[in-house]
């Protein structure tokens, strides 16, 4: 979804807005792990057919009518969609422009590929999936298995540090779009990697001194969580800086490496914390996530970029040009 949610967004969202726009469409994930969370208990107590079947039903039924939704209400662009008004087709038109709304430039597969801006987003975004997996995954098994914490038992502890980033993460948004009124888009978004990379960072090495007490292991995995969020308006927006016509593809390259980095997550806990888990062994494994933020968040501040690169246009396309007026002229 993400790849095509980017395409999107590149063409029906203003410049000026895309921070908020993307990272409000962004925390459908968080509220969906909250509400999956909360409704499979439930339909598993009281619901049909043995329970946990009647999870996968409900949840599957649900998948059918969004995407029916999906097929019958988007569209490519507000020049493809047959039922926008005029005036809100002439404001779209007016904000990106005619071209941006319906050109399809070939890409620049090895303009994307070797260019440091989008490998270093590349890197954030596979450390930010790396450790918002470990958290979610193993922080609870670290709580439970060191610390003598059953978070599951309490539903909203278990839900509490998932709940923050669906507020924080377009609080975030919102904030780095007035910031980008003010500072150039470039310093916002290495802002927001570094401010929260570092805090997750300092957060994870104290973790490893936590105690016995369920309250503050509980308000850890919030502030963990909820710096974390910060970074959503840099590693899920920062694609749209770089190429909006290219967005999704740049999406698709950057979360691929990222996945990969969720794939290895778990795998390098289990490697490094063994059979029978120990404080000192998890200490290291937040040493080394610690560690892979903090690299990250250098990395991004010294090759990271928010300005349009050079190549995100097709060169042969202009803003006014007369055959894609004429193109638009026929589709209204």
């Amino acid at each position: 979804m993400f790849p095509a949610t980017h395409a999107l967004i590149a063409r029906w969202s203003a410049p000026q807005y895309r921070s908020a726009v993307s990272t409000v469409i962004f925390i459908g994930q968080d509220t969906g792990l909250v509400a999956g969370t909360l409704l499979a208990g439930v339909l598993c107590e009281y619901g049909f057919a043995g329970g946990w079947p009647f999870v996968f039903y409900v949840f599957g039924v649900v998948g059918c009518v969004w995407s029916a939704a999906w097929f019958l209400l988007c569209y490519d662009s507000p020049a493809t969609h047959p039922r926008i008004t005029a005036a809100e087709r002439k404001y779209w038109e007016t904000t990106i422009g005619t071209t941006q709304l319906v050109a399809h430039p070939p890409t620049p597969w090895l303009q994307i590929l070797t260019s440091v801006p989008v490998w270093a987003l590349t890197v954030a975004f596979f450390a930010c999936n790396w450790g918002y997996l470990t958290l979610v995954i193993c922080l609870p098994l670290y709580m439970h298995d060191i610390l003598g914490v059953d978070i599951a038992k309490n539903g909203a502890f278990s839900a509490l540090p998932f709940v923050l980033p669906i507020v924080i993460g377009p609080v975030s948004g919102l904030l780095a779009d007035w910031l980008r009124s003010k500072l150039s888009t470039t310093v916002v978004r290495k802002l927001f990697c570094a401010v929260s990379f570092t805090l997750v960072a300092c957060i994870l090495i104290l973790t490893g001194y936590v105690g016995c007490d369920s309250v503050l292991a509980v308000a850890v995995m919030c502030a963990i969580t909820a710096c974390a969020s910060l970074a959503f308006a840099t590693v899920l927006v920062n694609q749209l800086d770089l190429a909006p016509l290219h967005a999704g593809k740049i999406m698709g390259l950057t979360a691929t490496f990222a996945n990969l980095g969720a794939i290895a997550a778990p795998h390098v806990v289990s490697a490094m914390t063994h059979q029978r888990s120990t404080r000192s062994e998890w200490q290291n494994v937040f040493f080394l996530l610690a560690a892979m933020y903090a690299i990250s968040a250098v990395v991004y501040v010294v090759f990271g970029s928010g300005e349009r690169q050079s190549w995100a246009d097709d060169n042969n396309a202009s803003r006014d040009q007369p055959q894609l007026r004429d193109s638009l002229d026929r589709k209204k």
